[in-house]
Parts: C-alpha cells; structure tokens; sequence
C-alpha cells in the first residue's frame, strides 16, 4: 500500500510542503509483530507511480513492489521543486559551465532525513531501525546523495543504490569526501551507468573510474554495472531495479 503525506523541511524550504511517500508491503498488518527493513530514495515524486513523475515516466516502483511482495518498506521524499534541487543533492559546493555555482545543501538535507525524518518512520512505522536494515537510493544528482548517505552516515546507512550518480559535477571534490570518510567493512554498494549516457558530460568516464576504484580500496562490497543501452532516464532506472535488489540482498 502507498501513502502520501506532507513534510517541511525548515532548515531549507521553511515551511513549504513537499509530499513524502511510504510503500508499505500489502500484507503488513497480517503479522502485528513483524519488523522491515526501509529503504530511503531521493526524488520522490519519480520513485512509484508514472501521474506523480516529473516528466510522466517513474521508476514504477509501485508496480514492482506489488509484483515481487518484497519484505521491504520504501520511504521517498519530493525534491525540491522551487529551483534548488541541485543544491539540495550535492554534498560539495562546486561550479561548472552546465550548472553555474552551486552552493552545497546536501548536509541540510541528509542530517534532517537522517535527524527527522528516520526517527519519525522508526516511531510510527514497524521497522528494523538498525544499520544492517537501513539502505539508501538515488539516481542522478540523487544518487550524489545516496554515495553521500552510504559513506559519510555509514554508522546509519549500510546498503546504497546509485544509479547514474552524477560524479561528473565535482569529480575532485567528491572522491576527497569518500576518501576521509569511515565505513565499515560490510558496506554494500551497487552502482552503474548506462553505456549511453557515459559521455555526456566531460570527465563523467574519468571521475566513474576513479571512484569505483576508491570504494574498493575502501573495501566496501561493490558492485558497478554498465548497463548496454541505458540511459539517463526514469524508464531505464526502473529495468535495473531487480539488479540492484538483488545485489542488496533486498
């Protein structure tokens, strides 16, 4: 079952709304003792359902989950949508010729989902609240901040999907930020690209490599994709959710 509701996050859009979304599995209230894990996505007006996309197309999450009956709980917010969705998902401030100068709130934004609204889901929802059962999601600039959640929360997140994360915005800056971070050693990372979209931004190719190359030498349990065909786009993020599902052990 899918339910919507609003949120306010103060410390960056005051108290405008924006919809926050939970996928709770149909048989949920079948057992009132059972627990889930709970996967927290980025962009979340894209994640289930193709009437509250962005552009018309979702993941088509909803469908999947409905299909697959998977013991999962999927809690997804709405970017923002008053112009601010870069600054919101990058963990560093940078500037190039495509985006202009783009000041980091991608800490605002993690410490409110990590500070506020977890424990909110945790209280109200039955959940496994611990790190093993605690994964993050994003695609895009949202899976910036899903390498962001997986490596810099490590003592909250353990599993992360980053699919086509734009690396490509501040190649420098984000490989520093995963080198100083402290992640355990069972820390499970999918990760991919598709092999259309590989160079549509300079340095994309460069910055893919040298980051896949730090997270293994950071030992974390990587596995990275190029996907043949794909591309930059909702339809073909939504053929690899089974290929990261079970790369999660999800």
């Amino acid at each position: 079952m899918l339910k919507k509701w609003d949120v306010t996050i103060p410390a960056l859009t005051g108290d405008a709304p924006r919809k926050a979304y939970i996928y709770l599995p149909e048989y949920y209230d079948d057992d009132p003792n059972r627990r889930f894990p709970v996967m927290y996505m980025c962009d979340g007006q894209n994640v289930f359902l193709d009437s509250d996309a962005t552009y018309g197309k979702s993941w088509g999450m909803y469908n999947f989950m409905q299909w697959t009956r998977k013991p999962l709980i999927i809690v997804a917010v709405e970017c923002n949508r008053f112009g601010e969705r870069f600054h919101e998902y990058t963990p560093v401030t940078y500037e190039n010729r495509e985006h202009g100068f783009i000041k980091s709130k991608g800490k605002a934004y993690m410490n409110w989902l990590v500070n506020e609204l977890k424990p909110y889901i945790d209280a109200n929802y039955r959940t496994l609240t611990d790190r093993k059962n605690t994964i993050i999601a994003g695609s895009s600039m949202g899976g910036l901040m899903a390498l962001y959640g997986v490596t810099c929360y490590n003592k909250v997140f353990q599993r992360a999907a980053l699919l086509s994360p734009s690396l490509w915005v501040a190649p420098s800056k984000l490989y520093n930020m995963v080198a100083r971070a402290n992640m355990k050693f069972d820390t499970t990372i999918y990760m991919d690209y598709g092999s259309e979209e590989m160079f549509n931004h300079d340095g994309s190719d460069d910055a893919l490599i040298s980051m896949t190359t730090l997270l293994l030498k950071k030992r974390a349990n990587l596995t990275f994709r190029i996907v043949p065909g794909g591309t930059h786009s909702e339809a073909s993020w939504e053929q690899q959710i089974p290929v990261f599902m079970d790369c999660l052990k999800l």
